[in-house]
């Protein structure tokens, strides 16, 4: 009986042990191909639960229809932006973003640290967290030609170079690389001319509903300091025409370097432009900064063994920026 009691105690604590390496949080749940409709959920969940400290809105919709929701968190009158998912296959980054917000909404909440830091912070710096920017391009990801209406099936289909895996799927739902279609730099961008999977840039810079939104979105909530969640590679990119602000914007991401691990990038002469954080740079003047998590990989959506250690990686980033802005004043 001692033995088997024994046995028992050991197994909980080995079960405890488990659980606490892999459960990241309460609600959320990166360890499962995490899809649109999850997110909605989940985060219909937090507003009820947290909904003193957290506000979540529509920002707009996406080319077929779906919410683009935007989650605020805290009270403050600046504001930090941090985007994920612009492409489909990176919806790693969702389920990065949203643990992060939660774990930091139940942090604040309860008036808890987080490391090192007070969420007090987020009294007077708030963070706007935007999950999943293109979810018809994660959706078609992740369920095929299922996720789009019959009439465009054909269509999906060609733009998917004839094939039935979208496992490599990176364009929104009309088949434009919502990356490539910021106007700053996009005129130089080499394009794919027609739509597909992935690296079209349209016809235009701003044709995308997506990013119509985003950028209104930006422009009115002018963020101290803006970030781009892709995957993959382990780099940041924080560089593009930052003129008399070089200086700043490389301290700030040095010190996400250093939190991180990921590799900082060198600036370039001839950098190419067409992204959120080019345009950020070169429309606000503050930082910006592209962060591309995981190690890198081929066409497809990061495996989701790797998500602790990106977690781990990126746990403390948002509220540490936070605190930077908050002790530089890089008010709106």
């Amino acid at each position: 009986m001692r033995e088997k009691l024994l046995l028992l105690l050991i197994g909980f604590i080995t079960l405890n042990i488990i659980l606490a390496e892999t459960c990241f949080a309460k609600i959320v749940n990166p360890n499962v191909v995490y899809t649109y409709a999850q997110m909605d959920q989940d985060l219909k969940t937090m507003e009820r639960k947290y909904g003193n400290s957290l506000q979540v809105t529509s920002i707009g919709k996406s080319h077929l229809g779906k919410e683009i929701w935007a989650a605020k968190l805290g009270k403050g009158n600046r504001n930090i932006l941090l985007i994920g998912a612009h492409h489909g296959r990176e919806w790693l980054t969702t389920s990065l973003l949203m643990v992060m917000l939660e774990n930091y909404v139940r942090s604040y909440d309860k008036g808890e640290q987080i490391g090192c830091f007070s969420t007090n912070l987020f009294d007077e710096v708030a963070i706007w967290f935007i999950p999943m920017l293109n979810p018809d391009g994660v959706t078609i990801q992740q369920k095929g030609l299922t996720a789009v209406p019959k009439y465009m099936a054909d269509d999906i289909f060609e733009m998917n170079a004839l094939s039935p895996d979208f496992s490599r799927w990176k364009a929104n739902g009309i088949g434009i690389d919502l990356n490539r279609q910021y106007p700053a730099g996009w005129s130089a961008l080499k394009e794919v001319s027609v739509p597909w999977y992935q690296f079209h840039k349209g016809p235009a810079p701003m044709v995308a509903k997506e990013i119509v939104t985003i950028t209104a979105f930006t422009k009115n909530i002018n963020p101290s300091v803006a970030l781009s969640y892709h995957s993959s590679g382990r780099e940041i990119f924080w560089n593009y025409k930052n003129g008399s602000y070089l200086e700043r914007d490389k301290y700030l991401a040095n010190k996400v370097s250093l939190l991180t691990g990921y590799t900082l990038s060198k600036p370039i002469k001839e950098a190419t432009g067409g992204g959120f954080t080019d345009w950020f740079i070169t429309t606000f003047h503050k930082p910006g900064m592209t962060i591309e998590i995981c190690p890198l990989i081929d066409e497809i959506s990061p495996p989701l063994s790797i998500f602790k250690e990106e977690w781990k990686r990126n746990e403390l980033v948002g509220i540490m920026l936070a605190d930077e802005v908050q002790k530089m004043k890089l008010s709106n």
